[in-house]
């Protein structure tokens, strides 16, 4: 479902019934919401986002939001937890702020940026929201709050970001009359994420006029249209003194010129160049720059070359990755590229080789080993695609997504046991332990495995049932 659906959908549950599947947080008391509690329901609510199709699991555009949202939030002042930034595909202009340092960004505000510190001004503000504990303190206003009614919160304030008409109808369903004064943040709220944003916003080297020029335009974007302006608006009200003390603030700093770095630009480019038909994609690249419309030649290169190989004009792409790496001859996401196309137009070897060569310079880029396991397991190579995954493993043992091409690879060589196995880590790294549990009763009656592979799986078995058994009696706690 959309995500949109999702949340609708859990606050109809938690609002009717018991929120099953959500941590129990206990009582809520004026003293506040903890951090802990507060990073427990975010998670609650992220894994139902990971499992939604709007949720945009891309390895270099979320590697990238990460690297630009963690630069800002390592120097914003009271940044005591960890974030996550993540991308969700959506064309409207809107980002939003979970509870537990989850920040959402819509792929439509990074494409609608026209310069990347107008889009890091939009990720300072939600981060300035986390670390002021914005959304916290909505939840802790909330006396004897129980679960049911936090969890009803949270999704309704996540909701109203990602769709404002359907936030505000959510309202109309079983405890949401604790809802309606919170769906949107108060003006001092607002404010105070102005200020602290600007100010991390220049910490991190970025402009700060991005962050009023982009606000600027959202404003002119609401008298032009009404009540067809972007979303961030209708969740992030822009009266005319915010902008004037936004404009007033800025003038205060002294001038900065910071250029867009070039991963800015070539992950719109991947983003336009995904999200649109092939054709449509071929033909805006193409045209810019034939007239050269473009802010980067190698981000127009690099875009026309992706929506090529998505039309199958493999020759084509080719030619274009070429004059790429001309421009740019050292850059992880151009050989990622690079070697993708080979693989798409069916060169195997080249594209294995080219994979090699590529991790040689670049060890830990994500999408480069997860591109080099799967077309290592698509050749019939699975034991060094196991080899691969496990020396990654070593460094990061969180990555689901490892475990999910881990699982394939045994799946290739009919290792049923070590299969399943795997899957269960990437089901329990993603929250999931009662699928956890299922995929590792399911390899134990496989049949396979030596005595070691069925003893290691029998103790991980018995430590997700006492995991799974630990939230059991949190929720019957209630």
């Amino acid at each position: 479902m959309r995500l949109h659906g999702f949340l609708a959908a859990l606050l109809f549950a938690t609002g009717a019934a018991s929120a099953s599947g959500l941590p129990e947080l206990g009582e809520v008391s004026q003293a506040g919401f903890s951090p802990a509690q507060e990073r427990q329901l975010g998670e609650s609510i992220m894994r139902e986002i990971r499992a939604d199709p709007s949720y945009f699991d891309d390895a270099e555009a979320t590697d990238y939001i990460n690297a630009v949202g963690n630069r800002i939030a390592s120097l914003a002042p009271g940044a005591r937890q960890d974030f996550e930034f993540f991308l969700i595909r959506d064309p409207q202009i809107n980002a939003f702020a979970l509870p537990g340092g989850f920040i959402g960004v819509n792929t439509g505000l990074i494409l609608a940026a026209q310069s990347e510190s107008e889009m890091a001004g939009v990720v300072a503000h939600e981060v300035a929201h986390v670390t002021q504990r914005h959304i916290a303190r909505m939840l802790a206003q909330q006396e004897q709050s129980t679960l049911a009614n936090l969890a009803v919160l949270a999704a309704a304030i996540l909701l109203a970001r990602v769709d404002s008409q359907a936030g505000q109808a959510a309202v109309m369903f079983g405890q949401a009359g604790i809802v309606q004064s919170q769906l949107n943040f108060t003006r001092a709220n607002e404010r105070e994420a102005d200020r602290i944003g600007l100010q991390i916003l220049e910490q991190a080297e970025f402009d700060p006029r991005g962050m009023a020029v982009f606000f600027e335009r959202l404003q002119r974007a609401t008298r032009i249209y009404g009540a067809g302006a972007p979303s961030y608006l209708r969740t992030h009200p822009l009266e005319y003194e915010r902008i004037a003390d936004i404009q007033g603030r800025v003038a205060a700093l002294p001038y900065r010129q910071v250029p867009d770095s070039l991963e800015f630009q070539l992950v719109r480019a991947k983003l336009k160049a995904q999200l649109e038909s092939p054709q449509d994609a071929v033909a805006f690249f193409t045209e810019s720059l034939t007239e050269r419309k473009f802010l980067s030649e190698a981000a127009g290169r690099y875009g026309l070359a992706l929506s090529l190989a998505r039309t199958k004009n493999y020759p084509a792409a080719r030619k274009e990755v070429a004059a790429l790496r001309k421009l740019v001859p050292a850059n992880a996401i151009v050989e990622t590229l690079a070697c993708g196309v080979m693989r798409q137009a069916g060169e195997a070897s080249a594209a294995l080789a080219c994979y090699r060569e590529a991790l040689k310079t670049y060890p830990t880029y994500r999408a480069l080993v997860y591109d080099y396991a799967d077309a290592l397991i698509e050749a019939r190579q699975a034991p060094a695609a196991l080899t691969l995954i496990d020396e990654r493993l070593k460094l990061i043992s969180g990555d689901y997504r490892l475990y999910l091409l881990k699982a394939r690879a045994h799946a290739a060589l009919e290792q049923r046991l070590a299969q399943h196995y795997a899957q269960a880590e990437a089901y329990a790294r993603m929250g999931d332990i009662g699928a956890a549990v299922e995929q590792l009763q399911i390899g134990l009656k496989s049949g396979d495995g030596d005595f070691y592979q069925k003893s290691s799986a029998e103790a991980r078995l018995r430590e997700l049932r006492r995991t799974q058994r630990d939230q059991q009696r949190q929720e019957n706690k209630r």
